[in-house]
């Protein structure tokens, strides 16, 4: 199926786009040309006022707990725009436990976090393959970009299957890249704090990232958004895990 329309204007999908990071990287791209497909799983209201305020903007609601649903999103995103360049798998869920407490990472949770974190977009790069193929030329490939966490390469993380799930999210960033190659390349980033309305509460990290931090600071959103950038529009990058953590790692 042929899902290529008349317009050259370019499309992103971002997944989780109505608050923090997706937002920003929504917002972004719309300022370098994109037309963005906006999604969230509950706030609707937040994402249509984004599609209304963004020319060739659209917004769709879906769970990506359930795989029918993201793949139902990915249709409805090409059913409207006709043709998709980049696909920003930023949704994802987490739990906050202590490491040391292993009966409390149940078995439920670990399935809810990988469903969400590494299935979803699985599910999503599948259903979205064809198209972003489709949109790719010789000298300007098709990018998916995965938002994963410092938590998915160093042992830290609010917990153990969420660091887990998103060190499987960027192997499978590599495998990917790999196996995409050369028409659809595929990066990730892997931030450490970020200020959003989430981690607002997060005394420790902040105090963590203020500390040992080299910046002495967590990040923006629009810093964020800043790398995201930097790696679709760089037509030769596939298969990095970009760590952007303010310098955390080094000490």
């Amino acid at each position: 199926m042929s899902y290529q329309r008349d317009s050259d204007q370019r499309v992103a999908l971002v997944t989780g786009s109505t608050s923090g990071i997706g937002r920003a990287i929504a917002l972004q791209l719309a300022q370098e040309g994109f037309a963005i497909a906006f999604h969230s799983k509950t706030s609707i209201a937040a994402g249509q006022a984004l599609a209304a305020a963004n020319s060739g903007a659209s917004y769709t609601q879906a769970d990506l707990a359930d795989q029918d649903q993201a793949w139902d999103l990915i249709e409805t995103v090409l059913a409207h725009h006709g043709r998709l360049d980049v696909l920003v798998n930023n949704a994802g869920a987490t739990a906050t436990i202590p490491h040391g407490d292993l009966s409390a990472a149940t078995l439920e949770i670990w399935r809810n976090l990988y469903e969400v974190n590494v299935i979803a977009p699985w599910t999503l790069i599948t259903a979205a393959e064809t198209a972003l193929r489709q949109a790719a030329r010789s000298d300007c490939s098709s990018c998916i970009v995965n938002i994963s966490s410092h938590a998915g390469i160093r042992p830290k993380g609010a917990s153990i299957p969420y660091s887990v799930s998103k060190a499987a999210l960027n192997h499978m960033t590599k495998l990917l890249a790999l196996t995409l190659a050369p028409a659809i390349r595929v990066n990730a980033i892997a931030p450490g704090l970020v200020h959003t309305p989430m981690s607002a509460h997060w005394t420790a990290a902040q105090e963590l990232w203020q500390t040992r931090s080299p910046m002495q600071r967590g990040a923006q959103p629009e810093e964020i958004a800043q790398v995201a950038s930097m790696l679709i529009a760089s037509p030769y990058l596939t298969g990095e895990i970009l760590l952007a953590d303010g310098g955390l790692n080094l000490t």
